[in-house]
C-alpha cells in the first residue's frame, strides 16, 4: 500500500542526471512503500526509464513552458497529489513548480532567491563548488534524516541492450578505446582535437585494438579533426545513436577516452576504465580518481575557471596536458588478463541452503582448476549472499569460506554480495557488477574470459560482459557440463 507519492524535480544536464541517481535511490530506500515519480526533461529520461526504484516518469518538455504550458503541467502535477517534493534542481522554477502544485513538503537548497517556496532548505554554502557533485546531491536526502546506503553510480541494463550494442561493435579489433572528444559546456571543457587523435593512433599502433568515435551531433567538428587525423581501424558513431544505445556501447568499450563532460559520468555508471581530462574543471568536484578511473587535470594556476571563455583568452589549460601524459595512463587500463569465474555454492562446494557454519561445507574435488592456472587463468570467485541481510548468515563465516578457496586453491579474488533480492544493487547476479569490478582490480579481458555455475543467473551475469558461460546442469539453450572436472576441460580445449 502506498503511504505517500513522492515527487522529484530532476536536473537537466546528463553528466548531473547521472550524479543524482544515488541520491534518488536514496529517496526510495528511505521511504520504501512510497511511490516515487520524477520530472525531467525528456533529453535525461533514457538515463532513468530502466532504474526500478523510479515508479513514474513524468517528462518536462518544451510544451510545458511558458503561461498556458505552466498552467496546464501545474493542474496536472496538483491531480496528482503528491506529499513530498525533493529538489534536485537548483532553479528557482523547481520551487515554483512544487509550491504551486500543492505539495506539503518541499525540500530542496536554499538558493536561486527560492527559501521562501521551501518547507525544508538546505543552507547553501557555495557546496557545488566545495564538495564532489555526487555528495551535493546526497545532501538533500540527508537533510531530510535519510541516510544513503549506496553512493555508487549505476546505470541498469538489460541483457538485450548489452547483445546489441556488442552485435554493433563485432566487426572491431579489441580492445575498443570509446573516445567522447567534445561537451556541450563549450570549448574551455575539450581538449585538442589533434592530441585525441594521436592517443587513438599510438593505442591502436600498441595494442592492435580500435577506436569508436561518439557524438550526439553528427557534424561534431571537433570529432571530424578527430577522424581525418586517424590511421588505425575505426567507426564514427557521431549522431548515429540514442542517448540510451550511447550507454549500451560505451558499456562495451574496453576503455574510455573522454572531456569533463556527460559520457565520463556515464563511463563510470556502467563500469568500464575511464580517462577523464579536465581543463577549466575540478576533478574534485566532478571526476573519479580510483582502481580502473583517472582523472587528469590542468596543471596551470588559472585551473579551473569554469568559465566557457577562457579569461586569458589563450585557453592554455587546454593544450596544458600532453599527449603523452594521458597515454602514459590510458595504457595502464588496458586488460591484460583472461579469467574464469565461479559461482560459489552449488558450484564449488554443495549447497547447503544459506550455509552458515562449517559442518555444512562440503567442497567438491576442485584439483582441476590448477590446470586454469596453469593456462594463465584467473580464478575468480562470485557469489550471492543474501542470508547476510537476513541475519541468517555471518558476513565474517562467507568471508571465511570465500577465503578457503583462495588459500586451498589459489583463487585469486573472491567476491560476494550481501544484499537481498529486492535491493538496488549492481553486485547481486544475474546484474554484473562484481564481475565489472573484478575487470577493475585485476585488468582482465572479460571477452577471453569464462563464467562456471549451477544456476542460469550465473550464466546471464557472465553474458551480459561478454564473457562465455558455462552451466553445471541442463538446459537446452546453453552449453552445459557435468561437473567443474568437465568444465576445465571444455574452456582449455576452446583455446
Amino acid at each position: 500500500m502506498v503511504q505517500q507519492k513522492i515527487l522529484i524535480r530532476g536536473v537537466n544536464w546528463v553528466g548531473d542526471a547521472v550524479m543524482t541517481l544515488p541520491s534518488i535511490e536514496a529517496i526510495k530506500v528511505g521511504h520504501p512503500q512510497s511511490e516515487v515519480s520524477l520530472l525531467v526533461k525528456p533529453s535525461v529520461i533514457p538515463i532513468f526509464q530502466k532504474q526500478p526504484y523510479i515508479d513514474n516518469i513524468i517528462p518536462y518538455s518544451d510544451s510545458d513552458k511558458g503561461i498556458i504550458g505552466k498552467t496546464r503541467l501545474l493542474w496536472n502535477l496538483k491531480k496528482m497529489c503528491f506529499d513530498k517534493a525533493y529538489l534536485l534542481q537548483n532553479a528557482f522554477d523547481a520551487g515554483l513548480i512544487s509550491f504551486f502544485s500543492g505539495i506539503k513538503e518541499r525540500i530542496g537548497y536554499d538558493r536561486d532567491n527560492r527559501g521562501w517556496l521551501l518547507t525544508k532548505k538546505i543552507p547553501y554554502e557555495k557546496q557545488d563548488r566545495k564538495i564532489h557533485h555526487i555528495d551535493y546531491f546526497l545532501n538533500i536526502p540527508v537533510f531530510d534524516s535519510i541516510h544513503p546506503q549506496n553512493k555508487e553510480l549505476w546505470i541498469f541494463l538489460d541483457i538485450q541492450e548489452r547483445l546489441q550494442a556488442r552485435q554493433s561493435l563485432s566487426n572491431l579489433n579489441r580492445p575498443i578505446l570509446g573516445i567522447c572528444g567534445s561537451a556541450a559546456f563549450g570549448r574551455t571543457k575539450m581538449w585538442l582535437a589533434d592530441r585525441f587523435a594521436e592517443v587513438a593512433n599510438w593505442f591502436c599502433q600498441k595494442t592492435g585494438g580500435s577506436v569508436v568515435l561518439f557524438s550526439n551531433d553528427a557534424e561534431d567538428m571537433n570529432i571530424y579533426e578527430i577522424q581525418r587525423r586517424l590511421v588505425g581501424q575505426y567507426i564514427s558513431l557521431a549522431g548515429k545513436t540514442t542517448l540510451r544505445e550511447f550507454i549500451s556501447l560505451v558499456s562495451e568499450c574496453d576503455i574510455i577516452l573522454t572531456n569533463d563532460s556527460g559520457p565520463l559520468h556515464i563511463a563510470k555508471a556502467v563500469m568500464t576504465p575511464t580517462i577523464g581530462i579536465f581543463t577549466s574543471t575540478d576533478p574534485r568536484l566532478t571526476g573519479y580518481n580510483e582502481k580502473g578511473f583517472k582523472s587528469i587535470r590542468s596543471p596551470l594556476s588559472c585551473s579551473p575557471c569554469f568559465k566557457k571563455r577562457c579569461p586569458q583568452e589563450d585557453m592554455r589549460c587546454v593544450s596544458s596536458i600532453s599527449s603523452d601524459e594521458v597515454f602514459f595512463e590510458l595504457i595502464k587500463l588496458k586488460p591484460r588478463h583472461k579469467a574464469v569465474f565461479f559461482d560459489r555454492d552449488g558450484t564449488l562446494c554443495e549447497d547447503a541452503h544459506y550455509l552458515s557454519k562449517w559442518d555444512d561445507f562440503k567442497p567438491y574435488n576442485l584439483s582441476d582448476l590448477q590446470k586454469l592456472k596453469d593456462a594463465g587463468y584467473l580464478l575468480i570467485g562470485i557469489t550471492n549472499q543474501s542470508g547476510i541481510s537476513r541475519g541468517i548468515v555471518k558476513e565474517d563465516f562467507v568471508k571465511e569460506v570465500n577465503n578457503y578457496f583462495i588459500q586451498q586453491h589459489k583463487f585469486d579474488a573472491f567476491y560476494y554480495c550481501p544484499h537481498m533480492p529486492d535491493s538496488y544493487c549492481r553486485c547481486r547476479k544475474p546484474e554484473p557488477g562484481l564481475l565489472l569490478q573484478a575487470r577493475l582490480d585485476f585488468g582482465i579481458d572479460l571477452k577471453q574470459s569464462y563464467f562456471v555455475g549451477d544456476k542460469v543467473s550465473d550464466i546471464l551475469s557472465g553474458e551480459s560482459v561478454g564473457a562465455k558461460g558455462i552451466l553445471i546442469g541442463k538446459d537446452d539453450k546453453r552449453v552445459c557440463v557435468n561437473n567443474i572436472q568437465q568444465a576445465v576441460k571444455l574452456i582449455l580445449h576452446s583455446q
